[in-house]
């Protein structure tokens, strides 16, 4: 008798710790957190918070400076999606690594451009300048078709998105091109000729791509930025009420005061 009355308290003690634990559950359930870089998408997602908030979602913005974490904490759960990166990095990312990244849905484009601190206008650039362009492959791809557009280069595939300076075909001004981390090329600006640079490690160095840009990518641009989720978590109610904040008339005017020089282009 002792011990069913016994196994009866443990069970009323469980059951209570449980009803006590599921309001918390409840309360973090719709929490989003989300990883990007800090222009412009992290100050987009800051700008939705309260949005969210009126919704009954908690947005979390966390900030990264590379392509390779955010999409790992992604994959592994630590995060729910990410906010930084184009479509065929996506694709890349999730082809070489076994991921299973998805495009929950596009919000901008950021014009690829090249970048001189030496020279104003592309016909000054010498014999056997050094560009740097960025090192991942489908970055990489986009800055050689940028400079191949301009007729500074030939490539042997100009569809080719993951080109590399091994599929250069014509190079009448010998450029050597040095390949480095997306992050890193304004800083090593000053130490080449010119540099490719993405648009959202740019504009936190003060470049404009339609004042400083010696070449610029045209607006129809295959390089959407996206939310990527893990796939299969696209059509959780969370996700695709961040999405739909993003695509809003609030973000859209937003771009349009802030890039009155078009370093960001809205798709939606």
């Amino acid at each position: 008798m002792k011990k069913a009355i016994i196994f009866a308290l443990v069970l009323v003690s469980a059951f209570a710790v449980f009803a006590s634990a599921a309001p918390e559950a409840a309360k973090t359930s719709n929490k989003i957190t989300v990883g990007a870089t800090p222009e412009p998408h992290a100050e987009m997602l800051n700008l939705v918070i309260e949005d969210l908030k009126a919704q009954g979602y908690e947005l979390v913005v966390q900030e990264f400076t590379d392509y390779v974490t955010p999409n790992e904490a992604v994959e592994s759960g630590e995060i729910d999606a990410n906010f930084f990166q184009h479509i065929p990095y996506l694709e890349s990312f999730n082809k070489e690594r076994g991921f299973h990244l998805f495009n929950a849905g596009g919000i901008h484009i950021e014009p690829l451009a090249l970048y001189s601190k030496k020279y104003k206008a592309l016909a000054d650039l010498p014999q056997n300048a050094k560009i740097a362009i960025p090192n991942d492959p489908t970055n990489e791809g986009r800055a050689l078709l940028l400079l191949a557009s301009a007729g500074l280069i030939a490539l042997d595939d100009p569809s080719n998105l993951e080109a590399t300076p091994i599929n250069i075909t014509k190079n009448e001004k010998n450029i050597s091109f040095v390949e480095v981390e997306a992050a890193s090329l304004p800083r090593v600006l000053e130490d080449v000729d010119a540099a490719v640079i993405n648009g959202n490690y740019a504009i936190p160095a003060g470049l404009s791509a339609a004042k400083d840009g010696l070449v610029v990518e045209g607006a129809d641009s295959p390089y959407v930025n996206v939310i990527a989720v893990k796939a299969g978590n696209e059509s959780n109610p969370a996700i695709v009420a961040l999405v739909k904040a993003l695509q809003s008339d609030k973000i859209k005017n937003w771009v349009a005061d802030k890039y009155k020089n078009g370093e960001v282009v809205v798709v939606f």
